[in-house]
């Protein structure tokens, strides 16, 4: 039983695989301020309530893109739940070649994905991380993650709108009724959704034109927590995968398990 954590600006994502499964995930608010009990207390309320036995757990493995959660979150499964976990970077078995001019200054989260978009479904593959953050990452046909672009996320566009202007009201993100909005906040949620269809489909159309690729050659996957609401209304992203990370966190530990052992 392996237990997985993807450590996000926004959300932590963490799950339980029995061999190649997923049998539990759940999804928390990433909090800086929140100490390693609080975090191995809230672990251990997850697992109790979803009767897992910790003592059955075999290991853990830990992707983080916030610095000070990773040694948080680190400490509180040693103490709570009795394992010391693997922490992804470049210095392990990624299985794939990471060509970033700096190798490591390409967060892990994007290499993850990135790892499991490849080994399930094979390269060329283009990832677009759909969260905080807007992620489009590139790994060809060799296994090679050659970079990608980031953008802003929708919901970092939707608070810049709220908090810099004096009467624009903070909305809930979904698809409106029309392109033309009839009200503030049908007309906001045009700009934002919509918005955000357009940034991603005319960045993926750059990258197939920078590769000299048509879209029926690449592997084009959405994932995040936005996956679905902008992923859905795409004309290039072919398929949604949620769990994208999780299952890449998966793989590499099984990449890297003797090596512990």
């Amino acid at each position: 039983m392996l237990l997985v954590i993807d450590v996000g600006n926004t959300n932590i994502v963490f799950g339980v695989y029995l061999k190649d499964e997923l049998v539990f995930d759940w999804r928390i608010s990433s909090d800086k301020n929140k100490t390693s009990d609080e975090y191995g207390l809230l672990f251990k309320d997850f697992f109790d309530f979803a009767s897992i036995n910790i003592e059955k757990l075999d290991d853990i493995i830990i992707s983080s893109v916030v610095p000070n959660l990773m040694h948080t979150i680190s400490a509180a499964c040693k103490r709570y739940l009795g394992k010391e976990p693997i922490i992804v970077s470049n210095e392990i078995n990624l299985g794939i070649i990471n060509k970033y001019k700096n190798p490591n200054e390409v967060g892990t989260d994007r290499l993850v994905t990135a790892v499991a978009a490849y080994n399930n479904y094979g390269g060329p593959s283009i990832i677009v991380d759909i969260g905080t953050a807007i992620t489009l990452d590139y790994i060809n046909k060799d296994g090679e993650y050659l970079g990608g672009i980031i953008a802003p996320g929708i919901e970092i566009s939707a608070d810049a709108l709220f908090n810099k202007t004096a009467k624009l009201p903070k909305i809930d993100l979904a698809i409106p009724s029309s392109i033309i909005g009839r009200s503030t906040r049908e007309s906001m949620q045009s700009g934002l959704v919509y918005g955000c269809i357009g940034l991603v489909d005319f960045l993926i159309g750059k990258m197939l034109d920078s590769e000299g690729l048509s879209e029926k050659e690449v592997q084009i996957i959405g994932t995040g927590g936005f996956a679905a609401l902008i992923s859905n209304n795409s004309k290039y992203i072919q398929l949604v995968d949620k769990m994208l990370a999780l299952e890449g966190l998966r793989i590499i530990y099984d990449r890297n398990k003797k090596k512990k052992d």
